[in-house]
This record gives structure tokens, C-alpha cells and sequence, in this order.
């Protein structure tokens, strides 16, 4: 039950404290925590509460024993040693993963868990001393011997006195999981009553039960009711503006209270922290926005009820309104782009939410990306895209360039036909870019007009761009006819009154005629294989026509070896009859190697070729008459000559 007839009795009875304890709820608005215990945050245990806080004992475990507590960001079944009985507690009452909680399980007798200083306090002002508590106990291990928590919210002086007081009762244990339940009572100060001491204290005795979590203990004034608004007291409390914009933001307020009032209003920028606004000082502003900056700007009016409007401690503060000063978006710069008609152009920005193209022939789309099938040169031109942001902020337009090139109408130069040898020009037209291939025998593969020796016959591709459109589609065929090329065969060797056959042979393409020249001693000068009973040495000619290129000749020498008759004597007598060794036809055979020797081995003479006969001298002396032997030969693979030969004077 709650104690609060007792309370009032006992004040009654404390003569030294004349108050007046206020039972009213504060359904005004309230002011900045002087007294804010969240507990931190960090990793578990958190550390222990400072000296003087509380008579429990602290332990790192995370499930204490009775009369102790910790300091956690959870309590699970993984961590918790009374997981059959209590709840699983993922995090602190404001869902931080992080934020530290007072996990308390009671001690077996009352006493204090929670203790702490209230200084600086504003006379006449009504305070809110507040905390989240949560019943651990799971509602299926409840026996008749359970012990609910109840805790006493206390405000005293500094020595201890009681100066209000009042119980939260019998706390039940949720059905439907952990449930935070937010606490407190209020106090108003009496003149000259600037520190207090907010206490708070376990009713319920401990053992079976009575174990719960505090969280966000907090002690702040309690005020008129203040309603705000942008413009109008029912105007938004939120407000968008877009980077750049000049304008006067008007904040209004209507505050409901008794007493005379005093007003500041105060700003918080990006989170910057809260400040006072310089001569804000009545219940409505005007706040000027000169090329306004991307953030977040939060203006409040603080009220209090009496003259100490610049202790933070006596004011009491409207709900923020917030102005956004969202980020004008910015386009990236979109490439330029050169494409070739017929194909798809394609404008993508980037940067906001949604946008708005313009363009040749398109007033204005929201398509993103901007596509534009089967484009023709009426579509160059200057594209325009706007961004627009989420929150409706517009940016700068963004420009790019688009060319649609015509499509390419190739021009190529006829098939060539050429000799194996020769060059001829290709052409190629339509476009700025040529690229012929293959590159084999061209002098040049990049330009329009390149020299072409092939080695064979071959098909050359041209594709021709002007840096957009490509067209692959054109060749030109170069046939190579081969020269005509006669070959007349090896040199051929034979002996007087002999005929050979001639080994004529031609090769290469479009060949017309053929013929021998001389026609002298052969059987038939049009065919390449004539026979030949030449009497003497001759040079054949052999000619071939190409009706595509030109003629062609070759040679062929026949080497005709005269009979050799070797006479067996002669007479150097100087009477000019006989008087020289003359062999016939030796002279035709001018390699011939001739010795003569005596009949000891002794050479007389030798010669190479034939073209002086012997005079039957050696040395330049008449060698004796008598018979002398000779050995010829004539180099032409055929078996030596050898002889004897008579000298007779």
C-alpha cells in the first residue's frame, strides 16, 4: 500500500520544515535532468556506482546475490545464473546494446539503494524525481511466498528530513516479457530551498523475489504546459529547408502556468549542444536563415516561475521544434557522348532521388536513365538533368553533350587482279577511320587509300568508322597471277653427228605460246621438248607469254665434242710438209691436258688446250727421231687417249 497519509503525518510532526507537499502529477513540461543516473555504457561489468550512492554491494558477477548488484548492458541466459526464474534482458530501457542498467537484488531487510545530491534548485519550482524500474521475475516461478518490489521515492533535506515521500506499491511481474514501468513523484520547493536529496529506498524484504533493474533515474523541474508549433502554436514542430534559402523561420509557443513567467529561448545546432539565444526572451521568435547551411537546427523555449530564468535548474522546456537544412544534391559531372545513328543513347545522373531530363525533342522526362532507342541527328544536342533530393532540394542543372553521328555509306575500289611482284591501290571511302585487314602486304593498314603487294591471292576487309559508326562489310578481292617463268633446262654435252632432246618446262598462269630459238637442227621449235643434232656448239632460247604478264625466257647451252683423229707420225724437217703433230678437233676442247713422253718416262712435252700443235721440239731443241708416247685427256669424262707417235726427219 502506499504510505502517503503517513507521510503527511510525519511532516506534520517535523515542526522545523514548514512545506507543503504537493500531490498534484506534473502534466506541464519539464526541464533539463539536474540529477541524470543512466548508469553509462560500455562493455560488461560496468564499474561500481561512486561512494555514498547506495548501501548495496556491488559484484561484477552478473547475476548478484541478495543484497548486491551490478552494473551490465545485458542479462541473458548466457550470462545468468537465474535464468529459471528471471527474464532474459537484451538491453537498457532505451534499447541501447550498450547502455549500462543497475541490476539489483534486494536485500533480505529495507534499506537504501539509491541515494544522491540535488543542488542548485530554484524556489517555488516544481520538481519530477522519476526512474524506469523492471520486475525480473518470471510470472510461472511465483508462489505464495514471493516478494514483489516496492520502493519509496524520497525527497530530504540536506541533514536527512524527509520532506515528501511517497511509494510505487507493489510492482507486478509482467506476463508478456520484460517491461520497463516508469516511476516518480513530485516536489515543489519552498522559499530558500535551493539542495535537497533524492533518495531511494527497498520496502519489500528480499529472499524470494523482490529482484528488478533500475534504469534513468532522473530529478528535473516540472512547469507550465507549453505547446509550440512553427509559425502557429498547431504549426509542425518540423520544418525542411534546402541548402542556400534566405528565410525567417517564426517559432510560437503558448505557455499555460500561474505566477509571473519568464521565457529564453535556446538553440542547438548539428547537436552542438544548448545555448541561449541572445535577447530571445519572450514566448515568441523569429530566426533569420542567410544562405542557410546543411543541418540540423533545434530551437526550445525554457520557462520558469520566477525571476531566476538564467539558472538552467529553474527552467522548465517546450518540446523542440526542428528546422532541417537538407544538402542541395550535387549531379557528377555526365561524359559527353558521340554514338552513331540508329544505336541507344543512354544518360545516367547519380546524386539524388529522383530527376528531371530535358533535351532535343524531349521538353522533359523523370526517366533514369535517361534511353533514347534507335537515336538519329535530329537527337544531338545539349541534354539537361535537375536532381531533386528526398527532401525535395533542387540541384543545380547539369549539362552534357550529345552528338549522333549518320551511319556510315561505304565506297571501295573493284577486285584488282596483279603479277606476283607488282602493287596496286586500294580505296576506301565514307568515313574518318580506316582499318584494312589482314595487314600482309599493305604499306599501310590505317589509311584509306594504302598500296597492296600480296604475295598470293587475298580478300581485304576495310572497316570504315567516323568515331562512332563502324561498317565491316566491305572487300576487295587481289588476285595474283603468277609470271610466266621458262625454264630451259641444264646444259647438255654431246660428241659430233649425236642428237639430245631439249627439257623445256614452264610455269605460272595465262600462258599463251611458247617457243624455241634458234629453230636451227631442231625437230620442232613449239614444243618444250624438242630434239636437237646440232653439228656445233648453240645456245637454245626457250620464250613463254603470259597474256596478264608479259613474257619470260631461258637458255641452254649445248656443247657439241668434235672427233678426234690423232695422226701416228709427222716429220719436223722444216720442208713445210707435215711438219707439225696436228691432232683434228683437239682444238675444240680447250681444257685438254696433252703429254708426251720418251720411251725412259721423260715428258717432251704438255699442254693445256690444243692451240699451237707440237713441233716435235723440247726445250726448243728437235727431239730424236723415234717413237715417242702420248697420253690426252680431254676433260669431258670420257676414258684418256693414249698413243704412241713417230718422229721421222
Amino acid at each position: 500500500m502506499r504510505p502517503v497519509k503517513a507521510t503527511l503525518l510525519l511532516f506534520a510532526l517535523l515542526l522545523l520544515f514548514v512545506l507543503k507537499i504537493s500531490a498534484q502529477s506534473c502534466d506541464g513540461s519539464l526541464g533539463d535532468p539536474v540529477i541524470k543516473q543512466d548508469f553509462g555504457s560500455g562493455a560488461n561489468p560496468g564499474p561500481p556506482l561512486a561512494a555514498g550512492v547506495t548501501n548495496m554491494t556491488y559484484t561484477s558477477a552478473n547475476s548478484p546475490i541478495d543484497g548486491q548488484y551490478t552494473i551490465a548492458n545485458s542479462l541473458t541466459a548466457a550470462n545468468n545464473i537465474a535464468a529459471t526464474t528471471w527474464w532474459d534482458v537484451p538491453s537498457d530501457h532505451t534499447g541501447n546494446p550498450n547502455g549500462y542498467m543497475m541490476i539489483v537484488n534486494a536485500s533480505r531487510k529495507p534499506g537504501i539503494f539509491f541515494k544522491q545530491a540535488a543542488n542548485g534548485l530554484c524556489p517555488n519550482t516544481t520538481y519530477y524525481f522519476s526512474a524506469y524500474i523492471l520486475n525480473l521475475t518470471l510470472p510461472n516461478t511465483i508462489t505464495t511466498n514471493f516478494t514483489h518490489p516496492d520502493i519509496t521515492f524520497s525527497v530530504e533535506n540536506t541533514v536527512g528530513n524527509v520532506r515528501v515521500t511517497d511509494s510505487t506499491g507493489s510492482i507486478p511481474v509482467s506476463q508478456k516479457g520484460p517491461q520497463w514501468v516508469r516511476y516518480g513523484i513530485f516536489f515543489t520547493t519552498p522559499a530558500g530551498v535551493t539542495d535537497v536529496v533524492v533518495v531511494m529506498t527497498n520496502n519489500a524484504p528480499g529472499g524470494y523475489g523482490n529482484d528488478f533493474i533500475l534504469d534513468d533515474i532522473t530529478f528535473r523541474a516540472c512547469g507550465p504546459v507549453i505547446t509550440e508549433g512553427f509559425s502557429t502554436v498547431s504549426g509542425s514542430k518540423n520544418m525542411s529547408l534546402c541548402e542556400g534559402a534566405n528565410t525567417t523561420v517564426s517559432l510560437n509557443t503558448r505557455v499555460v502556468g500561474n505566477g509571473t513567467l519568464f521565457y529564453q529561448w535556446q538553440s542547438n545546432m548539428s547537436g552542438g549542444g544548448w545555448v541561449d539565444m541572445p535577447g530571445a526572451t519572450s514566448n515568441n521568435a523569429s530566426v533569420p536563415f542567410v544562405n542557410a547551411k546543411p543541418g540540423q537546427y533545434q530551437y526550445r523555449l525554457g520557462v520558469s516561475n520566477g525571476s531566476a530564468i538564467s539558472v538552467a535548474a529553474c527552467r522548465v522546456y517546450s518540446q523542440p521544434l526542428t528546422v532541417y537544412v537538407n544538402p542541395v544534391p550535387v549531379v557528377p559531372v555526365i561524359a559527353a557522348q558521340t554514338l552513331c545513328q540508329g544505336g541507344q543513347l543512354q544518360l545516367t545522373a547519380s546524386g539524388g532521388a529522383s530527376y528531371i531530363w530535358t533535351g532535343p525533342g524531349i521538353p522533359s522526362s523523370t526517366q533514369n536513365p535517361l534511353v533514347i532507342n534507335n537515336v538519329t541527328p535530329a537527337n544531338s544536342g545539349t541534354y539537361t538533368v535537375v536532381a531533386i533530393s528526398d527532401s525535395g532540394c533542387t540541384s543545380a542543372p547539369v549539362t552534357t553533350k550529345v552528338t549522333v553521328l549518320p551511319k556510315i555509306v561505304p565506297v571501295v575500289s573493284s577486285d584488282v587482279p596483279v603479277c606476283a611482284g607488282e602493287s596496286a591501290s586500294l580505296s576506301a571511302s565514307g568515313g574518318t577511320h580506316y582499318q584494312w585487314s589482314p595487314s600482309t602486304g599493305l604499306d599501310n593498314d590505317t589509311i584509306a587509300n594504302p598500296t597492296v603487294t600480296p604475295l598470293t591471292t587475298t580478300v581485304y576487309k576495310v572497316s570504315i568508322s567516323n568515331g562512332a559508326c563502324v561498317d565491316s562489310s566491305k572487300t576487295v578481292t587481289v588476285t595474283v597471277y603468277q609470271n610466266p617463268v621458262a625454264n630451259a633446262g641444264n646444259p647438255i654435252f654431246l660428241y659430233e653427228g649425236q642428237s639430245t632432246i631439249l627439257q623445256g618446262s614452264l610455269k605460272g598462269d595465262n600462258i599463251t605460246s611458247h617457243y624455241w630459238t634458234p629453230v636451227t637442227f631442231l625437230s620442232d621449235p613449239t614444243s618444250l621438248t624438242p630434239v636437237a643434232t646440232p653439228t656445233d656448239n648453240i645456245t637454245y632460247t626457250l620464250t613463254a607469254a603470259s597474256s596478264t604478264c608479259g613474257t619470260s625466257t631461258s637458255s641452254v647451252f649445248l656443247r657439241v665434242y668434235k672427233k678426234v683423229t690423232i695422226p701416228n707420225t709427222f716429220s719436223p724437217n722444216g720442208d713445210g710438209i707435215n711438219d707439225l703433230w696436228n691432232i683434228d678437233a683437239l682444238i675444240t676442247y680447250p681444257d685438254a691436258r696433252i703429254q708426251v713422253f720418251d720411251r725412259y718416262g721423260q715428258s717432251v712435252y704438255q699442254s693445256t688446250g690444243y692451240s699451237k700443235p707440237w713441233d716435235g721440239t723440247f726445250g726448243g731443241k728437235p727431239v730424236a727421231a723415234r717413237t715417242y708416247y702420248y697420253i690426252i685427256d680431254l676433260k669431258d669424262g670420257q676414258p684418256k687417249l693414249t698413243g704412241w707417235v713417230l718422229i721421222v726427219r
